[in-house]
Order: C-alpha cells, then structure tokens, then sequence
C-alpha cells in the first residue's frame, strides 16, 4: 500500500462493514493505489472476493473519514505539545 493504513484502522472497517479483513485489506490497497470504486468492482472482483460497488463504495467513505479523523488528531496533538501542555495522560487519552 503507497500510504500505510494502520491495522486498527483496517480493523475498525472490518467491524463497520461487516466484511472478511481479507477483503477490506484488498479493497484499501487498491483504493490507496488510485484504482476507482467502478474499476474494483468491474475488473477487480476476484482480488476483492466478489464485493459490489456499494460495498467498495462504503470501504472507501469510512476508509476517508477514519484518514481524516486521524489527520485532525495528530493535529491537535501537535497543537498541545507545542503549547507545552501534553502530557501523557492527555495524550493517551486523545491517541
């Protein structure tokens, strides 16, 4: 996968999509390698287990938002300790 995608992120699509991590690993590769959610579902089908494009599609919309929520949380992180003010216990409950 160009980006790594952390196996807990993988895991929490797993739970949200009710789908085998097999097939949720593949779909993220995939996606995160610039292929189309009609290109997966057209051309892709054995690599992905047979998902349909509305299942790809959901992979792809929570496989975003879970990036973005993990973008926006390093942000703050970065934020706190610039301020001087992170300490570990803040910072373990953020992460």
């Amino acid at each position: 996968m160009p980006e790594t995608v952390k196996s807990t992120t993988l895991q929490i699509l797993v739970e949200e999509t009710s789908l085998k991590m097999a097939q949720v690993k593949q779909t993220v590769a995939l996606l995160e390698e610039g292929s189309t959610v009609p290109f997966i579902a057209r051309y892709r089908k054995e690599v992905t287990g047979e998902l349909d494009e509305v299942q790809i599609r959901l992979i792809k919309e929570r496989l975003e938002y879970h990036k973005a929520l993990n973008e926006r949380r390093e942000t703050i992180l970065k934020s706190i300790d610039d301020q001087g003010k992170l300490t570990p216990e803040l910072h373990q409950k953020i992460a």
